[in-house]
């Protein structure tokens, strides 16, 4: 998926922003996953479809026979040390290098390859944790196969995505712009981070995990922030008119006398799962309006539309990747801001959607290996005296993008006994809505056209 440079360069739905420089966590495991696939049709023991496989014995072979994956020119990736490579991926299972044809018949063997032509001293490829099938991870895909196929596999009604087993990194064309083919099902329990102990790439990577404050860890918040309303109400807005995930940027400034983050904009992205052409141009859209209000981009958004607004593990990895990036640009630290929505958990204290920021601290030093910890964000709100022309635009724009879509909801529809889905978006956004009732007349046309829309 191409991605404008300038974004893509502190961005968190640019690929550019996930290169991979991973140290092997299992010493071996990319040279014995090698000669499995480069085996003579690297079949699962057995043949069955159900066949209980080490992970080592999963091959693209496998992955491809159960379609979880697709054979396609140009969808398999690496980003290393800001280098880009692009392959092709064959019904064989093989991968053909589109720089030069050579074929790899693993993803380890075209990792190692590539990642030596960078850096000759690497010794291995980390190839499922380096190399991305339509912007994911290949390790996703095998985890994916294994709660399908293995027995101890987590229950069936956790949420997944069809098409997307663990959810694409969020971005503009990712998978939290997808249609709603999302199976709707009881809230996934949230974990303390103290019981995940070490990384497993076999976890469920929707895995919910609660925040720590930094006085819990007795540890200062390392900057302070302060958000606008507008900018509440137009994520919250945003993450209200569909069943289906959200995603979009926030646009700010950084202090570095202050220490202080403003974050000023919310830039939804009007975009769906695939869809490389349109992410394009509306991350391209996005980077001209930051520059030309002279914001920076500060941060990500997104939405967990029936769940409580918790990281995921997934989450968490994307927002450390995100905080490395903003940070690579050689201007000093600058922090980058996660926000989650939860617009319809019915776990919320009232109608208001729970907003939640957080930031991820890395994992003590002795322990590099496991996950980042999910500190929760101490927030200053900015309550703005007015609407702006750009929040009314883009309202209309976000309601003329979702209008007729399967994922829409039925604004006309109950939400609970006495409240339909209209009821609870007005509700949540009146306490961010400006003192200035010039532009209700304005909002309640908005409103008006949600209700017909259903």
């Amino acid at each position: 998926m191409s991605r404008p440079a300038a974004l893509a360069a502190a961005s968190p739905g640019g690929d550019e922003g996930l290169e991979e420089d991973e140290d092997e966590l299992e010493p071996g495991l990319d040279e014995a996953e090698a000669e499995a696939e480069a085996g003579s049709g690297a079949r699962p023991a057995g043949g069955s479809r159900g066949a209980v496989l080490t992970r080592r014995g999963i091959t693209l072979r496998v992955l491809l026979r159960d379609g979880l994956l697709e054979p396609a020119r140009g969808v398999l990736s690496i980003y290393y040390l800001g280098k880009k490579f692009v392959g092709d991926l064959g019904a064989d299972g093989t991968i053909r290098w589109q720089e030069t044809g050579q074929v790899f018949n693993s993803p380890s063997a075209w990792a190692t390859h590539c990642k030596r032509l960078v850096n000759p001293a690497k010794k291995s490829g980390c190839g499922w944790a380096s190399v991305r099938y339509k912007g994911q991870k290949l390790d996703q895909y095998k985890a994916a196969w294994l709660r399908q196929h293995q027995p101890n596999a987590p229950p069936a009604d956790e949420v997944r995505w069809v098409g997307a087993p663990l959810g694409a990194p969020p971005g503009c064309g990712g998978a939290h712009g997808a249609p709603a083919k999302r199976m709707e099902s009881k809230a996934r329990a949230p974990v303390r981070y103290c019981s995940l102990g070490t990384r497993d790439s076999a976890r469920y990577g929707g895995t919910l995990v609660e925040v720590t404050s930094f006085a819990a860890i007795n540890k200062f918040q390392p900057f302070n922030v302060a958000i606008s309303s507008n900018v509440l109400l137009l994520l919250d807005f945003h993450s209200h008119l569909t069943r289906s995930e959200v995603v979009g940027y926030l646009g700010g400034r950084w202090d570095t006398n202050t220490q202080l983050l403003t974050v000023l904009r919310a830039f939804p992205c009007r975009t769906r799962l695939g869809d490389a052409e349109a992410a394009g141009a509306v991350e391209e859209e996005i980077c001209q309006s930051l520059f030309l209000r002279g914001l920076s981009l500060v941060g990500w958004y997104h939405s967990h539309p029936f769940g409580p607004a918790l990281p995921s593990l997934h989450d968490i990895d994307a927002q450390m990747d995100y905080q490395l990036k903003l940070q690579g640009s050689g201007n000093g630290f600058q922090p980058c801001l996660a926000l989650i929505c939860g617009p319809y958990y019915h776990g919320n204290p009232g109608v208001e959607s729970k907003i939640a920021p957080f930031w991820v601290m890395p994992p003590p030093e002795q322990r590099p290996n496991d996950y980042g910890i999910p500190m929760d964000v101490e927030v200053a709100y900015i309550q703005d005296g007015f609407l702006t022309n750009d929040v009314l635009q883009e309202m209309t724009l976000l309601m003329d993008f979702y209008k007729g879509a399967p994922d829409l909801v039925k604004f006309q529809e109950l939400w609970s006994q006495d409240q339909t889905y209209l009821d609870k978006l007005k509700g949540s956004l009146a306490s961010r809505t400006p003192k200035d009732q010039s532009f209700s007349h304005v909002l309640e046309q908005i409103f008006s056209l949600l209700k017909l829309s259903g």
